[in-house]
């Protein structure tokens, strides 16, 4: 994300985080995922068709229309993956969510741009992940520095874990995404960009001081980020130190519904940005929030409370049906 005019004037203490303890009922490395028979097979050790993920990647023929599993062993996979928009119904099934780990360190100053720094790149169509850790090591530091970029359409992410600091998922482009199970940890703007994108039963960890999303929904949208039956939790962060988002566009949209919220967010929830004019369009929505950081009465006037109605209305399926129909909770 472009952060340089309203960033320049904000700093924040971010901490480095140790190990990170992973949503329950997740995979853990003695959890050890099942090598589909017909799958392609990635051992950095050299058991596999494949030492790297993105020569399995290669090796699957442009716009196939038959769905392949790329099978990764455990391992820490130090390369920059990149799955093109000609590449779609690739799934990738790690052996582990904790003991398969992709991983990168680029930073937007060092790749040029925030969407270079990711260490993986997902623009295809129909692309699943599971049992992964997608990792940017760039730093607390280092400024923006994406973990995962997805911006194709049906993307389904279960059990996996997304880390780093600012910017670690960017969620864009026009299409729908799902994640379920799975943790995302940063500071800064860590959930951000364009996407439609249901995020159930997730845990979203804050390790510093900052703001949890930064959407830039579309105006014809009707809706962003969604968080249904999840958790913010933290490791590094104070105390009433992060919002639940700010604007990174006009019409910026972000519901939580059902949402467990530890004391690390803010009492007026919301940021405008340093932009008054933003409080008119941003689509601000709560439901149901529980625990310290859950403080309806306190959120700025310009963000909205759910009726139960509304609320009950709200799944992932009937956020990502889209005009196919899709469900990707089947």
């Amino acid at each position: 994300m472009n952060l340089m005019n309203p960033w320049k004037k904000l700093r924040f203490p971010l901490l480095a985080a140790a190990l990170f303890a992973f949503v329950p009922g997740s995979p853990s490395p003695a959890e050890a995922a099942t090598q589909p028979a017909d799958a392609i097979v990635v051992d950095k050790n050299g058991t596999g068709a494949y030492k790297t993920v993105q020569a399995a990647i290669n090796s699957i023929p442009d716009n196939s229309t038959t769905t392949r599993t790329i099978f990764i062993k455990n391992g820490t996979y130090n390369e920059k993956i990149n799955i093109p928009s000609t590449k779609p119904n690739i799934t990738l099934l790690g052996e582990s969510t904790l003991g398969t780990i992709l991983t990168y360190n680029d930073t937007a100053s060092t790749a040029g741009s925030t969407t270079n720094s990711a260490s993986t790149m997902v623009r295809a169509n129909n692309f699943q992940a599971r049992d992964i850790t997608f990792r940017n090591t760039a730093g607390p530091t280092a400024g923006q520095a994406v973990a995962l970029y997805v911006s194709g359409d049906r993307a389904v992410f279960k059990n996996i874990r997304a880390t780093g600091y600012q910017d670690t998922l960017y969620a864009t482009g026009t299409g729908r995404q799902y994640y379920y199970n799975s943790q995302i940890e940063g500071t800064v703007d860590f959930i951000f960009g364009s996407a439609t994108a249901v995020f159930e039963n997730c845990e979203i960890r804050s390790l510093g001081s900052g703001y949890v999303t930064a959407a830039s929904t579309d105006q014809s949208k009707k809706y962003g980020y969604v968080f249904l039956n999840s958790r913010l939790t933290k490791n590094g962060a104070g105390n009433q130190t992060v919002y639940l988002g700010r604007p990174w566009r006009p019409y910026s949209a972000v519901t939580y519904i059902n949402t467990a919220m530890d004391s690390h967010i803010r009492p007026e929830g919301w940021h405008n940005w340093g932009n008054t004019a933003n409080e008119a369009t941003a689509r601000y929505y709560e439901y149901g929030s529980t625990g310290a950081g859950a403080n309806p009465t306190a959120r700025v006037s310009w963000a909205k409370t759910l009726t139960a109605g509304q609320a009950n209305a709200i799944t992932a399926k009937t956020v990502l049906a889209g005009s196919d129909g899709w469900d990707p909770t089947k």
